[in-house]
C-alpha cells in the first residue's frame, strides 16, 4: 500500500482576529488546508473574504498588535511557524517560504537600487562573499527573463515598469529557492499581455525547481490557467474545495456559481446589441480628436539640455458620438492615459480637440471651464481620487459648488438622487470613503462624474482593480447610466474580455499610436493587427480543459517610444480594410 507524501505546507484550524474599536472580530474562521510539493493551490474570493490575510498569517506577518493568530496551527514540514519567535521566523522568510506582493512599489525600496535588494536577503540567509551574492542576484534576474541584468543592479524600482518590477519581485522570492512561494494578486495590475508573460514564469520556475504555489486571486481566468486546486473563500471562511476542472465544470456552492457567472469572456460579447446603430444617422460628435501629439522633454547632461523626448502620443485621431463607447486598449506605456488626460486638459499638447463642437484651442479660461463640464473622467484607483479628510456627499457635491450649479438644498437633494441611482443610500452620504469598500467608493466616483450632467465620460481603469463579481456590476451600472443619460464614454482599458462586454467601437494603440481602429465585432472577429492579435490571445481563458501550454509572446521586446533630439518617430499610417476598419501600416 503507498502511503501519501507528506504535505510541504498544513494549515489547520486557522483563525485570524483583528481587534477594532467595537472590539475583536474574526477575519480567517476555521480554515484548513494542505499544500503538496510541486502543486499551485489558488485561493480565490472577493475582497475582504480573507485572502491575503491567510497569507500574511503564513508569513507571520500580520499587523501586531491589530491583528493576531487567535488559534490553529501552519506546519511547514516539521516545523510549527506559529511557534517561531521573529528571530527564528526571519531565518526561514526569504529561505524556505517567500512571497510574492501585489503591488511590487510598495514592496521595494525606493532608495536602495535593485542590486543591493537582491543581494541584502542573499547574504542574509547564506554564507556567499558579496561578489558570489551578486553573481547570484544576476543569475536570478536572468531566470526571470530581465534583459541587461547586470546593469539592472543598478537601477532604482522608480527607472522600472510595472512588469519589470514585478519581475523583480518574482527573482527576489525565488533567489533562494525557496520550498513554498506564496504570490498575493501578483498579476492583478499588470497588463494581460505582461501578466500572461509573469504567469508563464511562475509556471517555468515551478516545473524547474519544483517550488509550491499558493495563487492568491479574484481573477477565474488566471485560477483556470494555473490551478491544481481550488479553495473558494468568502468572509473569511472557505465555502467550496476540489480540483480545478471539478470546481469550474461542478460547482457547488452558489458564491463560486455567481464568481463564474461575472468572469468576461473573449467572445461573450460579440453580436451583442450596440449602444447606438452604426447603420443610423449620428448626431454631432460629443468629441473629436485631430492629429494630437503629446511629448515630454527628457533633460540631461551638465546643462541639463533637453536631450531626449518621450514621444507619448503621435498624430491619434478619433471621434465619440452620443451614446457611444470608444474603448482605447494598449499596454502600459502606449499612450492610453496621456490621451485622456489631454482630451480632458490636464496635459499640455499639440493637435485639435473638440468639445461639443467647440475647439479647446483658443478658448478663454471662463470658457474652458463651461466646456469642463462636458467632459469627467473616472480614475483607476478611487481611494486615491476621493480626499480622505472629507465626507462622500461633500465630495459628489464639490462639482456642482465649483461650477455654481443651484443652491444648498438643490444641490443635496440632487447628490441624494446621485446616490440612489450608483446603488448608494443618501444617508451613506455622512461616510468618509475609508468607511467604503472599494466597488462603493468606484460608484461614489461614478456618481460625482455624474454630477455635471457631462456629455462625455473618460473611465481610465475604472475597473481594473475590483473583484469580477464586483466588476460586473460597476460595468453593468455603466452601461445602464449611458441608457439613461445618453453619456458617451471613452473607456480606457487593458483587459480585453472587459472591452469587449462594454464597448462600441474599439481603437488599439502602441507605442502612442492607433494601429487599429473598428466596431466592436470587427475588431474581436477579425483582428487585423498582429498586436491585436497578441493582445486577445493573451487574455486567460476560465476554462481548465483550454488551459495553454504556453502564453502568446512577441518575438521582440517593445521598442522605447523615447528618442534622441532629431531623431525621427516610428511612423504609421492607418488603412481602410473594409466598413471602417482600420488598420495601421508602417508609412
Amino acid at each position: 500500500m503507498t502511503s501519501t507524501p507528506k504535505p510541504i505546507l498544513d494549515i489547520a484550524n486557522l483563525c485570524v482576529s483583528v481587534r477594532g474599536e467595537d472590539g475583536e472580530r474574526e477575519v480567517v474562521s476555521d480554515l484548513s488546508l494542505t499544500l503538496a510539493r510541486g502543486e499551485t493551490l489558488c485561493i480565490a474570493g472577493a475582497s475582504g473574504s480573507g485572502k491575503s490575510m491567510t497569507a500574511l498569517a503564513i508569513m507571520q506577518l500580520l499587523p501586531k498588535p491589530a491583528a493576531r493568530i487567535s488559534s490553529g496551527k501552519v506546519h511547514l514540514g516539521d516545523t510549527d511557524l506559529t511557534a517561531l519567535d521573529e528571530r527564528r521566523m526571519r531565518r526561514i522568510r526569504g529561505d524556505r517560504i517567500a512571497m510574492i506582493f501585489q503591488e511590487p512599489m510598495t514592496s521595494l525600496n525606493p532608495v536602495l537600487s535593485i542590486g543591493r535588494q537582491l543581494t541584502e536577503s542573499i547574504e542574509a540567509h547564506t554564507s556567499l562573499s558579496q561578489s558570489e551574492a551578486r553573481q547570484r542576484a544576476i543569475e536570478a534576474l536572468k531566470a526571470v527573463r530581465i534583459s541587461e541584468a547586470e546593469s539592472r543592479l543598478k537601477q532604482f524600482p522608480h527607472e522600472l515598469s510595472g512588469g519589470m518590477r514585478q519581475r523583480v519581485m518574482i527573482a527576489m522570492a525565488l533567489a533562494l529557492e525557496p520550498d513554498v512561494l506564496i504570490a498575493d494578486e501578483p498579476t492583478t495590475a499588470l497588463d494581460v499581455t505582461v501578466q500572461g508573460e509573469v504567469l508563464e514564469l511562475l509556471r517555468d520556475l515551478q516545473r524547474q525547481r519544483g517550488t509550491s504555489v499558493i495563487l492568491i486571486t479574484h481573477d477565474m481566468g488566471v485560477v483556470a490557467e494555473m490551478a491544481d486546486r481550488v479553495i473558494i473563500m468568502r468572509h473569511g471562511r472557505m465555502v467550496e474545495e476540489g480540483k480545478t476542472a471539478d470546481i469550474f465544470a461542478r460547482p457547488q456552492a452558489d458564491y463560486t456559481r455567481e464568481l463564474l457567472a461575472a468572469v468576461p469572456r473573449i467572445g461573450s460579447g460579440v453580436g451583442r446589441q450596440q449602444s447606438r446603430d452604426a447603420e443610423t444617422a449620428a448626431p454631432a460628435d460629443v468629441a473629436e480628436v485631430k492629429d494630437l501629439y503629446v511629448r515630454f522633454d527628457l533633460h540631461g547632461g551638465f546643462f541639463g539640455r533637453v536631450t531626449r523626448r518621450v514621444h507619448a502620443v503621435e498624430g491619434v485621431s478619433f471621434s465619440i458620438a452620443p451614446n457611444e463607447t470608444l474603448a482605447l486598449v494598449g499596454e502600459s506605456g502606449c499612450g492610453k492615459s496621456t490621451t485622456a488626460k489631454a482630451l480632458a486638459g490636464l496635459v499640455p499638447y499639440s493637435g485639435d480637440i473638440a468639445i461639443g463642437g467647440r475647439n479647446l484651442s483658443g478658448l478663454g479660461r471662463d470658457e474652458r471651464k463651461a466646456v469642463r463640464r462636458d467632459v469627467q473622467m473616472i480614475f483607476q484607483d478611487p481611494y486615491a481620487s476621493l480626499d480622505p479628510r472629507m465626507r462622500v456627499g461633500d465630495l459628489v457635491a464639490e462639482p456642482l459648488l465649483i461650477h455654481g450649479i443651484a443652491s444648498k438644498e438643490e444641490r443635496h437633494a440632487r447628490v441624494a438622487a446621485l446616490f440612489e441611482r450608483v446603488g448608494l443610500s443618501a444617508d451613506q452620504m455622512e461616510l468618509y470613503p475609508h468607511e467604503f469598500s472599494g466597488g462603493q467608493r468606484q460608484r461614489v466616483c461614478i456618481a460625482r462624474a455624474l454630477a455635471l450632467r457631462p456629455k462625455l465620460i473618460i473611465a481610465d481603469e475604472s475597473v481594473s482593480a475590483l473583484d469580477v463579481s464586483v466588476q460586473a456590476r460597476v460595468l453593468d451600472l455603466l452601461k445602464e447610466l449611458q441608457r439613461e443619460f445618453g453619456v458617451a464614454y471613452l473607456f480606457i482599458s487593458h483587459d480585453m474580455a472587459v472591452v469587449e462586454n462594454i464597448s462600441d467601437r474599439v481603437a488599439v494603440m502602441y507605442l502612442g499610436q492607433i494601429v487599429e481602429m473598428g466596431t466592436r465585432d470587427q475588431v474581436f472577429s477579425n483582428p487585423r493587427h498582429p498586436y491585436t492579435r497578441r493582445l486577445i490571445e493573451a487574455v486567460p481563458v476560465p476554462d481548465p480543459g483550454k488551459r495553454r501550454s504556453r502564453f502568446a509572446r512577441l518575438d521582440q521586446e517593445i521598442p522605447s517610444a523615447t528618442r534622441r533630439i532629431g531623431e525621427a518617430p516610428l511612423k504609421l499610417a492607418l488603412r481602410d480594410v473594409g466598413n471602417g476598419h482600420l488598420v495601421a501600416a508602417e508609412g
